[in-house]
């Protein structure tokens, strides 16, 4: 069943030299605008939802539109009319819900944890599963134990998939983005041991390995040494280093994913398919997009109550924490800004985009598709500059 899916993504690939896109489902108007764009231009995109985002009923799901596994893959399926759409998980394996991380459940009952969310996904039609163990909230993971839990997870859903007659195909990332590039020899044991691990249980090898190009996502910007005009200091500069990772994927017939590349200059966009990266994450920054073009059409219509309203409760909310830099002099709108989309399941923000809507109606201005139309012209930066329209 998993070649079906994989060869298309081979021949849409290689055929047309780009870089697929994966969107977060940052929230109701991002996915719509994802579903929107893909059936327009008929081609294919990949919403890689993280558990925090989407997660199965068991773990009360997540914090976008909070939607469950299921509630979301049936709305995604019944709004793709053209059925372009991919549903992905990213960032699957343990630890990766809030839930596991504030009960400090151990490892093999974070991993049935994982599984059960895995199962989830089968069931309700993800076709690519990012298995990620590179977390332990009770010990730094060494190289051969992040592998060995790789390999349990990634032949459990195998199994699982088969036994329900389901398509999935596998995406692995065993380390966490640090904005550099990833070092050769490292990437060369891993896909050897995986491909080996593979090839010895009669496994399929992965489709997609997540690389480090040297993109990090801080605040509103990349601060990884991908889009840095100058040198590095004791670092391979992307445009050498990339083409030798490449190389070495091609060896094992697997194609690169890049996570990270919100906010990379269209110059830094163009040179991914020229390089040869087969895919790429893009997520925070559309939900930066929508935040901001929020705040602005209601700071355009007198409505400054409502937006600074709305700030406080997302400054309130700390959500914007996790991506701050260490001497950052962003101020509380600008961190409010940063962690806005976290909040917009909330019954707060609710109450106030309710009040915005109807007030907004009245000046015959529709705040939803305003919304969504701002987050597909982000959305598109990436298509152009990947190859994917013109």
């Amino acid at each position: 069943m998993e070649y079906m899916l994989r060869s298309f993504l081979e021949r849409t690939i290689k055929s047309n030299k780009i870089t697929l896109l994966g969107v977060g489902p940052m929230s109701l108007n991002c996915v719509n605008a994802t579903i929107a764009i893909s059936n327009q231009y008929s081609l294919p995109i990949f919403l890689i939802a993280s558990r925090r985002q989407i997660d199965s009923k068991d773990f009360n799901g997540g914090y976008v539109n909070n939607w469950d596994t299921k509630q979301y893959s049936d709305y995604v399926l019944n709004r793709d009319k053209g059925g372009k759409v991919i549903l992905a998980r990213d960032h699957g394996g343990p630890w990766q819900n809030p839930f596991e991380v504030e009960k400090k459940l151990s490892l093999s009952m974070a991993l049935d944890s994982a599984k059960k969310s895995f199962k989830e996904d089968i069931d309700c039609g993800f076709k690519i599963l990012h298995i990620d163990t590179c977390i332990d909230i009770h010990c730094d993971v060494k190289a051969k134990e992040s592998l060995e839990r790789l390999f349990d997870l990634y032949e459990f859903c195998w199994n699982y998939a088969q036994s329900k007659n389901k398509e999935v195909i596998f995406e692995i990332g065993t380390e966490e983005q640090s904005g550099s590039t990833n070092k050769i020899l490292e990437l060369e044991y891993n896909l050897n041991e995986i491909t080996n691990f593979c090839d010895n249980n009669f496994l399929p090898r992965p489709a997609f390995v997540v690389v480090q190009t040297g993109t990090k996502v801080m605040e509103t910007r990349n601060v990884g040494s991908f889009d840095k005009p100058l040198r590095v200091e004791n670092e391979i500069p992307a445009l050498i280093q990339v083409p030798k990772i490449v190389e070495i994927c091609r060896k094992y017939n697997i194609f690169i994913k890049e996570h990270n590349a919100d906010y990379l200059s269209d110059d830094a966009l163009k040179w991914h398919p020229r390089l040869g990266i087969h895919a790429s994450n893009v997520a925070p920054e559309f939900g930066v997009t929508e935040t901001l073009s929020f705040i602005k059409i209601l700071e355009d219509n007198n409505q400054k109550k409502l937006a600074d309203e709305f700030l406080s409760i997302s400054f309130q909310s700390d959500y914007w924490r996790k991506w701050m830099l260490k001497d950052s002099k962003a101020d509380d709108r600008q961190r409010a800004i940063i962690g806005g989309h976290y909040i917009f399941g909330t019954n707060k923000f609710k109450e106030i985009k309710k009040r915005a809507t109807f007030d907004l109606l009245k000046k015959d201005i529709d705040l939803d598709s305003y919304l969504e139309d701002n987050i597909k012209k982000s959305i598109i930066r990436y298509l152009k500059n990947f190859r994917l329209i013109k």
